[in-house]
């Protein structure tokens, strides 16, 4: 369900309408401040910026597990997805990781999953109705496989639990939380291995 609101000012107008029809030549300056690609996150025990926090849809009422775990290395998330209790979600976020991506164009991920579709999520300081924005995109896995993902953060869309916002758009310099989340709408078990995170 698509929660369509007025969000749209006409400052959001125009500041979509500069994106649509190219770079201004201080956006062109901006571009230059983050070098393509740049590691975000490395996941080496003694090197993991900060904890990585479950967040399932038991706060809904649902029944999904999931937790995430860093070790040999590696951002472990892995639980098991229930559609009980009109539940269907489990995530894990980094909070206050405090990025300026400016410039950057997407976000790059080497992973290793179980053939299941999962979303990037990030988040600034926006709020609706007094509640983080969440802005997110999908990407596919193959089954025991590493490959590397792409993520443009111009697919990112804002939600606010799980309906899709009109606005406001994706401030780069205020990236305050990364996550990841799986609500493909199939219950079983999921497994999700991170080598590394990138912003390029």
């Amino acid at each position: 369900m698509n929660l369509k609101t007025p969000y749209l000012s006409r400052t959001l107008l125009g500041t979509l309408t500069l994106i649509s029809t190219g770079l201004s030549g201080k956006d062109q300056e901006s571009d230059q401040k983050i070098p393509s690609p740049q590691t975000l996150m490395e996941f080496n025990d003694s090197k993991s910026e900060s904890p990585w926090l479950a967040v399932n849809d038991g706060v809904m009422g649902g029944l999904s597990q999931g937790t995430a775990a860093i070790k040999e290395g590696l951002l472990h998330f892995s639980g098991i997805l229930s559609l009980e209790n009109n539940g269907g979600f489990s995530s894990i976020r980094t909070p206050n990781t405090g990025h300026d991506l400016t410039g950057a164009k997407s976000m790059i991920l080497r992973v290793k999953g179980d053939g299941r579709t999962y979303q990037l999520r990030i988040s600034t300081d926006a709020r609706f109705r007094g509640s983080r924005i969440s802005y997110g995109a999908e990407f596919e896995t193959k089954a025991d496989e590493w490959i590397e993902v792409t993520v443009p953060f111009a697919t990112l869309k804002p939600t606010y639990r799980g309906n899709t916002l009109d606005g406001p758009p994706l401030e780069l310099s205020k990236v305050e939380e990364v996550g990841l989340l799986i609500g493909d709408k199939r219950s079983g078990s999921f497994s999700l291995k991170v080598d590394w995170i990138k912003a390029g």
